[in-house]
């Protein structure tokens, strides 16, 4: 499968930095055709810059309709791939409705389902506390229910007894740079059908 993907991110977009850096570097063959966000100051728009990709944001503040506008700038730049990087706004029914069923992607800080609907430094709180032995990441499908998508790849990395939530988020940080490319890659090779 060609894949032409459109980022949709809230922040720093690492994430966005680490997929970008393997297709620079040709470990995945695929195209950055845009990246949008919902927050004026995020730092993906920087990197957007740096590798020369079309950005846009969109937020209540500056359009009457921002949902309406992600949809058509994702069908503007010929995106067959939405891949959410970060991005922390819900994907309303009317915009997954107007594509493929598989077409939106999410990566979340937890081995799902368990810690579905947390995100940030309180995913990682409650996988201390819950004294698991491990952690990870999660890339799944993106669907009307929030983290319940069908799962496609996870990658563990051990949770220690010294570990701090911010110890721990930044140990699944490194795994979803990983994560997230190799299972991008896998489809583009049709190991995983979406």
């Amino acid at each position: 499968m060609e894949l032409s993907i459109g980022f949709l991110a809230s922040h720093n977009g690492s994430n966005v930095r680490a997929i970008l850096e393997n297709i620079k570097s040709g470990r995945l063959e695929a195209k950055a055709s845009v990246i949008i966000t919902n927050n004026t100051t995020a730092g993906v728009i920087q990197i957007a810059d740096e590798y020369s990709i079309p950005s846009y944001c969109f937020n209540k503040n500056n359009s009457q309709d921002p949902w309406q506008k992600v949809l058509n700038k994702l069908k503007e730049h010929k995106v067959n791939l939405g891949v959410l990087a970060g991005f922390m706004k819900e994907v309303p029914q009317f915009v997954l409705s107007a594509f493929s069923p598989n077409y939106f992607l999410n990566i979340h800080p937890a081995l799902l389902p368990k810690y579905a609907g947390l995100y940030g430094i309180d995913v990682h709180r409650a996988v201390i506390q819950s004294r698991d032995k491990e952690s990870g990441a999660t890339v799944h499908i993106v669907n009307e229910e929030y983290d319940r998508g069908k799962i496609l790849t996870q990658l563990k990395v051990p949770r220690y007894n010294t570990d701090t939530p911010e110890t721990l988020a930044a140990r699944v940080l490194a795994a979803e740079h990983i994560l997230y490319s190799y299972t991008l890659a896998e489809i583009q090779k049709g190991r995983i059908i979406l």
